[in-house]
This record gives C-alpha cells, structure tokens and sequence, in this order.
C-alpha cells in the first residue's frame, strides 16, 4: 500500500471561516497535526470569512457554496445570490449526495465537528462507517443557546469522542444532563501560537489615540457586553476620568451599539474599530485589555493578551479564573456595569497595581504548552482510528 493510502483520511466539517476563536483553534490544529499521519480535509458551507484562505497548503477544502465576498455589488443580483445560496444549502442538508460528490465520494475514517452547529451534519453523515469527533465550546445553560439544546442532546451520545476546551465546559454538561449517554470525553484546551503572536504584534499599525487606551477584541454580540461597557464608560467620562475604549471586531450589535455610543455622546471616545486581519498590534500597543463577557469557555483573546503582557480586566466567566490570577496577572470582575466601572477606575489611578499586574506577566508564557495539546489531540485520532 502507497504511504498516501496508510495515512488517516480525516474530513472536518464547518460553517465558514469568519474571524473567531473557534475558526482560530481549527487553524492551529490544521497547523500542527502531523501531515505524514493525517490526510486532511475541510467541508465548509460557505467558502466565507476573513481566515478563509488561511489553511495550510496540505490540506484541502471545498465548500458547498460562495462567500458573499464572491457576491455582486447591484443589489438585485446580489439578493438572488442569496436566495440560491440558501436553496444549495437547504438542498445539501437534505441530500448528502451533494456533499459526497463536492468530496470525490472518499470515505474518511474520521469525521469532526468543530462546533454543535456542525454536529448533525456530522452524526448523520452518509459515510456511516467513519468514527465521528465533536469538539464543545459553549455553556449550556446560556439562554441564548436554549433553543438549539435539544438538537444538541439528541446528537451528544452518538459521537465516538467528544472533546471540551474547558474542564468547567464538561463539568456544566454533566451538572445540567447527568443523565445524558456520553460518549468518550476529553478536555482539550486551545492552543496559542506564541512567537506567532509576538511576531505580528510587531508590524506597524495607524497612530493611537493619546492617554489611557483600554482595548477590546470580540464579536459585537450582545453577551460580549459592550453595551455594558458604554455605560461604564460614559459614566467614568463623566467624572472627568479621561480615557480611551477601542473594539476590535464586527457583528450584530453593530447598529445597536453605535446608537447607544451616539446617545452618549462618547463618539470621540469609545471607538467600534471593526475586524482587523491582525489585532495583537493593537493589544500591544493599548494601555490595558478588558473582556466583559457575560459568558466565555476558554477565550482564547486572553491568552493573547496575557503572552502580549497586557493587564487585562475580565469578567470572571467560564475557565477565566484559571487563567487569570486576580490581582496578580489581571483583574476579575462580575458582568455588571458597576464593576466593569470600578475596575476601569482602579487601572487608572492606581499605578501601583498596574505595575506589579505587568512584572507577574514578565514570565506568564510558561503556564502554555502547545505540543501537549496537539499530541493530545493526535492521540485522540488514532485511537479512533484504531477502533474502525
């Protein structure tokens, strides 16, 4: 047998390639799984996003449908795009012969779920004898995410394997469905990509603006809090606390938030900068990070900000608390305005703090140790693909 046909087929399954934390993780697991053992390909449903050419060169992707970046610009033709994108997905959930075909029909040993919005395509995959992967990201008592629970429930026991990014992740499943048939758990936090971080925190960015700059990266949803954050902020203004907020991201909450800034009048002041292919020159250069979060797993932008050696203020969510010490590589906060006020407050007049904040961050990159996860990862392949 050719070495080619030795190597493990394994078929990830994914929405689209938007910037996020999750499209983040992907990426540096595609980096660094081993080519020699691992024939890789990625199934997206829309060839979208600003990470959607970031795969590394040995792995393949097709994609069921175009991105809205290959849409038209008139809007008739743009609109009937949409229209036809949303009938050849509708088509291909119902008949898998169409994700087959876009796939040359191989049969992989392994197919994965990055995400639940991903796990049915996954479990009710033609390809029946292939071991199925899940990986869990989220808390499951969010009551955004109620609605989506059952689907969620109802695909959980039929994986081979499922993967969480945080013990505290696995430990909220188990509290709320102990009933629930698990499958083979394993918790695998997210890797960092280190010296990659501090390489592209070097490039040149526009000027910043002057004085205390807190910044921020996330989607604009509404449990990223940045409605909150206005308040915070427009009320520490108020009492003549001069500083900057910046937000690196986009999303829904775009039109919302704006509005509310417009209302406060702190246009000048709390800047929505939109996505930036490259945040961590930002981060470096801020003053401090702050993530008010009503909800996290394992965020992946403070990891970033710690290895950037960034005083960060947090809302004290998912796995947060383990990687932030309070008081001593960062600030935990509860998720309410008050606090996100009174930390803010604290950063800006108590140097002292600050400084000793950013000497315990001097040696806080040994507490990451990429290779471990992905040997964990890679172990978790094989021995799935040992049990085909």
């Amino acid at each position: 047998m050719s070495a080619e046909n030795q190597k493990i087929k394994v078929l990830f399954r994914h929405r689209s390639m938007e910037m996020g934390g999750v499209e983040k993780v992907i990426l540096s697991i595609l980096n660094n799984l081993n080519p020699e053992k691992f024939d890789i390909t990625v199934c997206l449903n829309l060839n979208q996003g600003e990470l959607r050419d970031e795969f590394p060169k040995h792995v393949k992707k097709v994609y069921i449908t175009d991105g809205k970046e290959d849409f038209s610009q008139n809007p008739l033709i743009h609109k009937l795009q949409m229209i036809r994108r949303r009938l050849k997905l509708s088509r291909a959930q119902k008949d898998h012969k169409i994700s087959d075909r876009l796939l040359g029909n191989k049969k992989f040993d392994i197919e994965i779920a990055p995400t639940y919005a991903a796990f049915s395509s996954v479990i009710n995959s033609s390809n029946t004898a292939s071991k199925k992967l899940g990986w869990f990201h989220s808390e499951i008592n969010l009551p955004k995410l109620q609605p989506l629970v059952p689907d969620i429930l109802k695909n959980f026991p039929q994986f081979d394997h499922m993967i969480y990014c945080s013990q505290k992740i696995k430990d909220m499943m188990h509290l709320y469905y102990p009933d629930l048939k698990y499958p083979q758990e394993s918790v695998v936090i997210n890797a960092i990509p280190i010296d990659e971080i501090k390489r592209k925190a070097e490039e040149k960015i526009e000027t910043l603006p002057e004085g205390p700059l807190f910044v921020s990266v996330g989607r604009l949803h509404d449990r990223k809090g940045y409605h909150k954050l206005i308040d915070a902020h427009k009320k520490l203004i108020d009492e003549g606390f001069h500083h900057t907020i910046m937000i690196l991201g986009s999303g829904e909450e775009q039109k919302n938030l704006t509005e509310q800034i417009r209302q406060n009048n702190v246009q000048e002041t709390f800047i929505l900068a939109g996505n930036k292919m490259n945040p961590y020159p930002y981060v470096k250069n801020a003053d401090y990070f702050i993530l008010p979060s009503e909800s996290e797993a394992w965020p992946l932008v403070i990891a970033e900000a710690l290895i950037l050696q960034k005083p960060i203020i947090a809302t004290d969510t998912g796995d947060v608390a383990m990687m932030i010490k309070d008081r001593e590589t960062g600030y935990l906060i509860n998720y309410e305005t008050e606090e996100m006020y009174s930390a803010m407050k604290t950063f800006l007049t108590d140097p002292e703090l600050t400084a000793r904040i950013r000497k315990n961050l001097e040696t806080i990159e040994d507490q990451f140790d990429n290779q471990k996860i992905f040997d964990a990862v890679e172990r978790i392949l094989e021995d799935l693909y040992q049990k085909n």
